[in-house]
């Protein structure tokens, strides 16, 4: 008998790879003015899973490799802004370390990974940013789906940091997966979030909707940007960049417990002499798979 099964159920029972006795959490913290604060040590700080006070196992701060994909809206809505998209593809690859894992993701109505040589990750940022850069604009918009293809593929990455930055204009018309299933998955896997949000000026189109990823980036410790001008994206595609660069990165084992696929709240605390006010900002917890491939719990 053949049992056929719903796409969501296949998508959440699906196992990204990932090391659950590890966690991962990035840190970025700044002061009342809105500046990275730096010098910090280990000490400065405290992670608490669902409240318990955690040991920290790793602790790396400043420039360190990271597996970064860019994942590109070429839909129909992107055609008056591909000045605004090459200027961000531009940016955020030229800052990037000789050795980040880096890959790009295109997606209109269907999704395609950029090849930029014969391994998963390239180096060659030319051809990336070529690639990237010169799809032809048209159909509807799969952001969803664009997602879920650069989360599968960040599992193949090395590094402890894995992030995606979105170059979209926001609102998603054609996706098979769901926003819930993207964000499940992103807890799963670890993932730092980031967006560019391309609106263009005022009065914004029906599809320009940046409700959902700004939700996505707030939840897994980035941020959505919203430029209106060419000028403005420069500036916010290097914030991006140097946010990547200055973050804290700490990694804390929790406790095994009965409902290991279940999602848990992570808190971070950080206190210096001399530094007055500092304000945290990371991801809102992690989900794991435990030995029974249950799947994690949305709050």
């Amino acid at each position: 008998m053949l049992l056929l099964l719903p796409a969501a159920y296949l998508l959440l029972q699906a196992v990204i790879s990932v090391r659950t006795e590890l966690v991962t959490v990035p840190v970025a913290v700044t002061d009342d003015h809105g500046h990275q604060v730096p010098g910090l040590i280990q000490d400065n700080f405290r992670v608490y899973d669902e409240g318990r006070l955690q040991t920290i196992v790793v602790f790396h701060h400043g420039d360190v490799p990271v597996t970064l994909g860019l994942i590109v809206d070429h839909s129909q809505s992107m055609r008056p802004k591909n000045a605004a998209l090459r200027t961000a593809v531009s940016a955020l690859l030229q800052s990037s370390r000789p050795d980040d894992e880096l890959f790009g993701i295109g997606f209109s109505d269907r999704v395609s990974l950029v090849r930029a040589g014969s391994g998963p990750f390239t180096s060659d940022l030319a051809t990336l940013t070529t690639a990237l850069t010169t799809m032809p604009a048209g159909g509807r918009t799969a952001l969803y789906d664009g997602l879920a293809e650069g989360l599968e593929h960040l599992q193949l990455g090395h590094t402890e940091k894995r992030v995606l930055v979105v170059v979209s204009d926001g609102g998603d018309n054609a996706s098979h997966e769901t926003y819930t299933q993207i964000l499940m998955l992103a807890r799963r896997s670890q993932t730092v979030v980031y967006a560019i949000g391309l609106l263009g000026t005022p009065p914004a189109d029906e599809e320009e909707d940046a409700g959902a990823i700004e939700r996505l980036c707030r939840d897994t410790g980035g941020v959505a940007y919203f430029p209106r001008s060419i000028e403005e994206t420069a500036t916010v595609a290097a914030r991006v960049a140097r946010d990547l660069r200055e973050q804290y990165t700490l990694g804390i084992v929790p406790e095994a417990r009965a409902d290991g696929g279940a999602f848990r709240r992570i808190d971070v605390k950080v206190s210096a002499a001399g530094h007055g006010r500092l304000h945290v900002r990371t991801r809102a917890g992690y989900a794991v798979i435990g030995d029974q491939g249950k799947k994690g719990d949305l709050p």
